[in-house]
C-alpha cells in the first residue's frame, strides 16, 4: 500500500552556464517521498544527488520545475521546520567555537520555538553533559549525532542525509544507521537518504531512484531495484558494490548508457 505523498519535485532543472558550456546539474528529475517513509537517491559523484538536496533546502535555485510539500500549514512554516539537513562531514558541519548545547539549540532560536535540548541530546544518544563541550572533544559519530539532534529539533517532517556514514568508522557507521531507524520509527519523519554506498541503502530504504548524468534512470521499490535492475547503468552500480563473490574483479563496462531508458 503506497503511503500519503509528503513531498513531490517535479521536472527540477538546474543549470550552470559558463562562457561556452552549460551544464546540467539536474535534467528533469522527479521523485516523491511519502509520508513515514524512506527514499534512497543513489549514484556515482558528480551525477547531481547533493544538488538535488540543496535544492530541496532552497540552497540551490531550480531553473526550471517545482518542490511541493504537501502539509496542511505549509504556508506558515519556515523551511527549517520543514526540511532537517544532516551533512556528510559532522567536522564540517558543525560550528567549532560553538557548544553542542548551543548548535542543537539555534534552529529553535531562529524558529522562535521552545524545546528541551537535555531532551533532544538524550534522544540522540548523547550525554547531558556533552552538550557543554565542543565539536572537537566529540568523536565522529558522537559529532553525527549531535548534528542529526540540529536536524530533528524543529521536528521537520523530512530529514535529509546526505552520506551521513561516508566520513565514519564501520563500526559507528551502524550505530547511526540505526539511530535514523529508531528516530524515524518514533517520530514518523520521511527520510532522503542520499548515498552510493550500496549495502547502506539496501538496509535503510524502502525506495530508491537511481541519478545518471543529472537525470533519474530508474526508481522502484528497492527490493525489486536490486534484484532486478532494468537499467544498464543500474546493473553497473550494482556490479560495482564490493561483496565476497566479486572481491578482485572490475565489473565489465557498459556501452551506451548515456543514451539508455
Amino acid at each position: 500500500m503506497q503511503s500519503e505523498t509528503l513531498m513531490n519535485v517535479v521536472d527540477a532543472r538546474v543549470e550552470f552556464h559558463s562562457s561556452d558550456t552549460v551544464v546540467k546539474a539536474l535534467d528533469g528529475v522527479s521523485i516523491h517521498v511519502g509520508k513515514g517513509e524512506t527514499v534512497a537517491v543513489v549514484g556515482e559523484s558528480g551525477c547531481g544527488k547533493t544538488t538535488l538536496a540543496r535544492s530541496i533546502l532552497g540552497l540551490q535555485k531550480l531553473t526550471a520545475g517545482d518542490i511541493v510539500f504537501s502539509l496542511p500549514d505549509s504556508a506558515n512554516k519556515i523551511l527549517a521546520e520543514k526540511v532537517g539537513m544532516v551533512w556528510q562531514d559532522p567536522f564540517a558541519s558543525l560550528d567549532p567555537r560553538w557548544k553542542i548545547r548551543q548548535i542543537i539549540e539555534e534552529p529553535l532560536k531562529l524558529a522562535k520555538k521552545s524545546g528541551n535540548v537535555d531532551e533532544i541530546l538524550e534522544m540522540v544518544g548523547l550525554t547531558v553533559e556533552m552538550g557543554n563541550r565542543y565539536p572537537h572533544q566529540l568523536s565522529g559519530g558522537q559529532r553525527q549525532r549531535a548534528a542529526i539532534g540540529r536536524a530533528l529539533a524543529l521536528h521537520p517532517p523530512l530529514l535529509i542525509c546526505d552520506e551521513p556514514t561516508a566520513a565514519l568508522d564501520l563500526s559507528i557507521q551502524a550505530q547511526i544507521l540505526n539511530l535514523l531507524r529508531d528516530l524515524q520509527k518514533k517520530n514518523g519523519c520521511s527520510i532522503i537518504y542520499i548515498s552510493h554506498d550500496l549495502a547502506t541503502v539496501r538496509f535503510v530504504a524502502d525506495r530508491i531512484y537511481v541519478m545518471y548524468f543529472g537525470k533519474v534512470v530508474e526508481e522502484g521499490p528497492i527490493a525489486d531495484v536490486f534484484d532486478n535492475p532494468q537499467h544498464p547503468y543500474t546493473r553497473q552500480l550494482l556490479g560495482s558494490a564490493l561483496t565476497l563473490d566479486n572481491l578482485g574483479h572490475l565489473p565489465e563496462a557498459v556501452e551506451e548508457i548515456a543514451h539508455s531508458k
